[in-house]
């Protein structure tokens, strides 16, 4: 996994309009960038929400949000629909930008194992430097753990 003080992994994939977004678009604002397993399951709907609900003051924070999993982008649109998300998600299908950020690797869920995202989120600088890595991100609240740092309240 990249780690704080890296320079962060540029990349190029598509959104929920069929437009490509690269990280490097963003290059003069903070990113919060984070890796999430599936669209409009428990623990993702809730991550996704709580950056909906305090997204405003992610963005007075000088920041935006970028989410990417390896859902298909008709699969992000009707989530972004659904719950109203305004930031950007982005499908990696073939995962090559969650293996380049170290979010892919070996999960385990019920005795099983399997290759999966490992949801983690990324706080990368103005100059694409990573600032700081959540590794293995709870849902519940993470919102506003990053909106905290951001705000540094």
């Amino acid at each position: 996994m990249l780690k704080a003080g890296e320079k962060a992994v540029n990349f190029v994939l598509k959104t929920t309009d069929d437009k490509e977004v690269s990280l490097s678009d963003f290059k003069g604002k903070k990113i919060v960038l984070y890796f999430y397993p599936k669209d409009d399951t428990p623990g993702c709907t809730k991550e996704a929400c709580g950056f909906r609900d305090v997204y405003d003051y992610i963005l007075e924070a000088g920041a935006v949000v970028v989410g990417i999993s390896p859902d298909g982008e008709k699969s992000h649109d009707k989530f972004r629909n659904k719950y109203n998300l305004p930031f950007y998600l982005l499908s990696d299908e073939d995962h090559k930008v969650s293996e380049a950020y170290g979010a892919w690797g070996e999960r385990k869920m019920y005795g099983k194992t399997y290759m999966g995202i490992i949801r983690s989120t990324f706080i990368i600088d103005e100059e694409m430097v990573i600032q700081k890595v959540f590794q293995k991100v709870s849902p519940e609240g993470h919102a506003e753990e990053v909106l905290d740092l951001l705000t540094k309240r």
